[in-house]
């Protein structure tokens, strides 16, 4: 009886991965598609249209297109590292997901937040084996920028988390959701510095140094095409979307609102970062550097500071 019991859990559990994962990657596809289709109307162009009815199934064939493409190994460069560090950031990325705080998961983290802080921080070593071990100026010029940037702003968002985290008095990502504080009220000097944190952490434009066209070709993943491209791109929509979740969770009272409600917070969240790509010119470096010590980190530490007393 009692093997039985763990047979059944360890296959709920797997079960809810398998789903998670395919449901992440769905989400992903599509998002790409939502994506393109808003730049096509911010440049009065149409965007994806020719495959399917209005390029719905345009995804797909981008999906089909890069699995199907012979997947290459630059001389000189750590083949090991090479092929690991793709599957390393998707893993990283989408095995987050299991923090989902849904009431009927199979899977629950008491320190869901804490395992989030440390997922996102790894994330970067994925980055940083990509971009070393493609031998190439290029992408290890992005890989210096990327561990740069990561880690900057990962301080300023793990000090966020943290205000918010003292408020809640857990570190349960379901407390935030059952606590029905909204905290986009509460704390809304907070909110507008997450919401800058997330483009950074999320490397998105104006903060998309580590792929500047302009100087870097396309970064740390210039030697990438095919499977390996792919991987990278579905681990940064990945966690786009989770970080959009999160925002949810933190600031609007997450799975307390309803499925529907929470899912069109996910979708204002992840609109809000296309039209940061469609409509904010690119920063320059130092000046984004200068934004998070200078700027975002004092102040989130004033927050923290007061925080603190006043639960005390």
């Amino acid at each position: 009886m009692i093997l039985f019991l763990v047979i059944f859990v360890v296959w709920c559990g797997s079960v809810s991965i398998i789903v998670t994962f395919l449901l992440v990657m769905g989400g992903v596809a599509f998002f790409t598609l939502l994506e393109r289709k808003f730049l096509g109307y911010f440049q009065l162009r149409l965007g994806p249209n020719k495959v399917g009815y209005k390029g719905v199934p345009q995804p797909i064939a981008d999906a089909m297109k890069l699995f199907l493409k012979e997947f290459l190994l630059p001389d000189g460069s750590n083949k090991f590292a090479f092929v690991a560090g793709p599957a390393l950031m998707l893993i990283l990325c989408v095995g987050v997901w299991a923090l989902y705080p849904v009431y009927f998961s199979s899977i629950y983290f008491l320190w869901g937040f804490l395992l989030f802080i440390c997922i996102s921080s790894a994330g970067v070593y994925g980055v940083i084996a990509v971009g070393w071990s493609s031998n190439s100026k290029y992408s290890y010029l992005g890989c210096v920028r990327a561990v740069a940037q990561f880690i900057s702003y990962e301080v300023v968002m793990v000090m966020i988390v943290l205000v918010t985290m003292i408020s809640v008095e857990s570190f349960d990502m379901i407390s935030f959701c059952t606590s029905g504080c909204w905290g986009v009220f509460v704390y809304a000097p907070m909110f507008f510095m997450w919401l800058v944190s997330l483009l950074a952490e999320t490397n998105r434009a104006p903060f998309d140094f580590v792929e500047g066209q302009s100087e870097l070709v396309s970064g740390f993943n210039v030697e990438y095409g095919g499977v390996g491209f792919a991987l990278i791109f579905i681990a940064e929509y990945s966690m786009i979307l989770f970080m959009s979740m999160l925002t949810g969770v933190i600031y609007f009272g997450g799975m307390s609102m309803g499925v529907l409600m929470s899912t069109v917070v996910v979708l204002l969240v992840s609109s809000f970062v296309v039209l940061c790509r469609g409509g904010l010119p690119r920063f320059r470096y130092d000046l984004l550097m200068m934004l998070t010590w200078k700027y975002l980190l004092p102040v989130v530490l004033v927050f923290l500071g007061v925080s603190v007393v006043i639960m005390k």
